[in-house]
This record gives C-alpha cells, sequence and structure tokens, in this order.
C-alpha cells in the first residue's frame, strides 16, 4: 500500500485570509470611529447650546455639525450621514423640545453640511479638496436650510408663512450663514491634530511617503478660518445681545 503524504496547506491562500482578516479588522475600526465620533458630536448639542435669537428658541448654535464633517472627512460621506440620522433621533427623545419635525430639521441640516465636504474630499484628498468642500457645505446648510425653515417654520413656530417670509433674511439666513462659517473653520482648524493623534494610535493608516507638501497654503487657511472663526462669534453674539436688548 502506497500512502502519499497529506499536504494541508495545498490551495491554501494566505494572501486572501490576510486580506480578509485586514478588510475585517479597518471595518471594526471604522465603527469605533464612527461611534467615537457620534458620541463626541452627541456630547457637544448636551453641553453647549448657545441662543442665537432667544426670542426663536431653536435657533441656537450647536459644534456638532463640525464634529460630523471631521467624521465625513476621515471615515467618509455614509458614516458621517448615519451618524447624523442616529444623534436626530437620540437628541429628539433626550433634550430637543421641537419632536419630530425638529428631528428631521437637524437631519436636514446636518445632511447639507457634512455631505458636500464628505464627497469632494473622498475623491480630492488634499487641502484644496477640503477647503472647496466646506465652502460648497457652507453655501449648501445656508441655502437649504432658508428652504426647510420656510417649509416646517409655520409648524411649530405657530406663525403664518407671510411671517416666516420676513424672518427668512434677518433671521434665518445670517444663523445659519454664521453657524456653518463657525463649525467649517473649527473643522478645517482640527482636521489635521485629529488626524494626527489616530494615526499615531493605529487606528488609521500612516501616510504614504512622497513628496512634502508646501506649508505656505495651510497656514494662510489656517489664519483665514481663526478670522472667519472669531468673526462669526463676535457677529453671533452682537446679535444675541440685540435681540435680548
Amino acid at each position: 500500500m502506497n500512502l502519499k503524504p497529506v499536504d494541508f496547506f495545498t490551495g491554501f491562500n494566505f494572501e486572501e485570509m490576510f486580506f480578509m482578516q485586514t478588510k475585517s479588522t479597518s471595518k471594526i475600526v471604522t465603527l469605533v470611529l464612527a461611534a467615537l465620533f457620534s458620541a463626541l458630536a452627541y456630547l457637544t448639542v448636551f453641553i453647549l447650546r448657545i441662543p442665537f435669537v432667544p426670542a426663536v428658541g431653536f435657533l441656537k448654535y450647536e459644534a456638532k455639525d463640525a464634529v460630523l464633517a471631521l467624521e465625513a472627512l476621515i471615515l467618509g460621506p455614509v458614516p458621517s450621514a448615519l451618524s447624523s440620522l442616529v444623534i436626530s433621533l437620540i437628541e429628539m427623545v433626550t433634550i430637543s423640545d421641537t419632536g419630530i419635525i425638529g428631528a428631521v430639521m437637524n437631519f436636514l441640516s446636518s445632511m447639507a453640511f457634512v455631505l458636500p465636504v464628505g464627497i469632494i474630499y473622498k475623491y480630492k484628498r488634499n487641502i484644496g479638496g477640503a477647503v472647496i468642500g466646506l465652502i460648497l457645505s457652507i453655501v449648501s446648510e445656508t441655502t437649504v436650510m432658508l428652504l426647510w425653515n420656510y417649509i416646517f417654520s409655520p409648524m411649530y413656530m405657530g406663525i403664518s408663512r407671510e411671517a416666516i417670509v420676513e424672518l427668512l433674511l434677518p433671521g434665518f439666513l445670517p444663523f445659519n450663514l454664521i453657524k456653518s462659517l463657525i463649525n467649517a473653520s473649527i473643522t478645517f482648524l482640527l482636521y489635521k491634530p485629529i488626524m494626527t493623534v489616530l494615526r499615531k494610535a493605529n487606528l488609521l493608516p500612516k501616510r504614504e511617503g512622497g513628496e512634502p507638501q508646501k506649508r505656505t497654503l495651510p497656514i494662510i487657511v489656517n489664519v483665514v478660518c481663526v478670522l472667519l472663526l472669531a468673526g462669526a462669534i463676535i457677529a453671533m453674539l452682537i446679535s444675541s445681545a440685540e435681540s435680548l436688548s
């Protein structure tokens, strides 16, 4: 009887197994980071809600969209969109007093801000892509929320649509513009430091080697963001003070 040795490794693809393990680990890391960003976004809403126009209770600044935009830059637009939905629902049943309409408005506002920057940066992963994406996010949120304020605000403010129209330019427009400017500036200023921390913690792949990037443009953009952030905050404080007087 002629016995042949059994080769247990015949047909076993170690490269495919390693690829599957790496892909599975990447999905777990994405889920963990998405949960972390979601928790941070909700925490910012829970801790910091600054009235823009005290007479209109739901016009409050929140830094939530800045956190979600960071998630869109790091993980992509889809995880950020799902986080937006989850946070809007949790906010509705915990700290919000505007019910389902408020949840819809919060979700639409966040989506209008995070999707443009997330999609643009996904296909143009450099400082130019981030800047273009954030500019489009500012325009998108400001425009979209004017439309949705016109549609939904009469339902929970209890006033006529004609009265809402009179509030669009002096009230809703500056609120959404200043809010998105603040969040875009915070997003840009925090993106690189957070990416550095996540890479050092081995939660994200190291940056591939290549030609060193010019530092002049990032410095200029950072300075502009700081100036915009300061100006937007001052404008928000002035608006709040005027509405109280």
